[in-house]
């Protein structure tokens, strides 16, 4: 039976609605891939300012753009307590949706004093309830502060309840060169971090371990190359992008993790 041409506009206004209606839906289904963390995850604007750079600046090359978007949330100077406490990760948290990934690196600043009054960003050491009721200088008030696994299991928990899949990293080795000499420590915080994967049975990825194998291999004159001059932590660009790799060599091994497959 032919449709007469009365019908013919109106056939097709409906597939173009259809079509539209699909392509929405095939873009907001589109999952995200946040990082959270700090400098050496994004360094002030992620620009490379002084040479710095953080290996959130380059993990976006290694997946398929078409398929996952990659967006680096992190903030040079915070904590894992200070990037809740300060409203950041309220803003990257609205922003979560079921079927994305959030991938979150703490530690280098959680070992700063609770309540200096130069940024007061410190947590209480280990993975425990503990807590301490302070004077934030800062803030000019009380504030409660959480051990450092307290303030990691509320990002997992916050993440679970969007639907989305939470991948902790444990933060990257500083320099590891010390008077010409690799000395090579176990850290506290990469320790910590596992195991409060382990215990929220979420994904890990042991970049600390990762990056330190790679630096094995080498002497305190390479090492010293992926390394800006003016301290032991940040890296640049170099460092960086050997970071990067190594977060991708992790990501590769999350068994039952798929945002593997949106790696090219």
């Amino acid at each position: 039976m032919r449709l007469s041409r009365h019908y013919l506009p109106l056939a097709l206004i409906t597939a173009f609605l259809v079509f539209s209606s699909f392509l929405i839906f095939k873009q907001t289904g589109k999952p995200t891939l946040f990082l959270i963390g700090d400098s050496t995850v994004k360094n002030g604007k992620g620009q490379g300012d002084g040479s710095l750079w953080g290996w959130g600046s380059y993990i976006g090359g290694f997946f398929k753009p078409d398929l996952i978007t990659v967006e680096n949330d992190a903030l040079g100077g915070t904590s894992s307590r200070t990037f809740q406490t300060n409203g950041l990760w309220d803003g990257v948290l609205a922003k979560i949706k079921k079927g994305d990934f959030v991938m979150m690196q703490f530690g280098h600043n959680d070992g700063s004093p609770l309540d200096d009054t130069a940024r007061a960003r410190g947590t209480i050491k280990g993975i425990g309830p503990e807590s301490k009721t302070i004077y934030n200088p800062i803030k000019k008030k009380q504030e409660t502060v959480y051990t450092y696994g307290w303030y990691l299991r509320k990002y997992i928990h916050d993440i679970k309840a969007k639907g989305a899949v939470p991948i902790v990293c444990s933060p990257i080795p500083r320099n590891p060169v010390d008077a010409g000499v690799v000395k090579l420590a176990d850290d506290r915080y990469a320790g910590w971090a596992e195991e409060v994967a382990k215990a929220e049975q979420v994904d890990f990825i042991n970049l600390n371990k990762i990056i330190k194998d790679k630096y094995k291999l080498l002497n305190a004159e390479q090492i010293n190359k992926f390394f800006t001059v003016k301290d032991h932590t940040h890296t640049n660009e170099e460092g960086a992008r050997l970071n990067a790799l190594s977060v991708v060599e992790g990501v590769k091994d999350l068994e039952k993790c798929s945002l593997k497959n949106y790696l090219n």
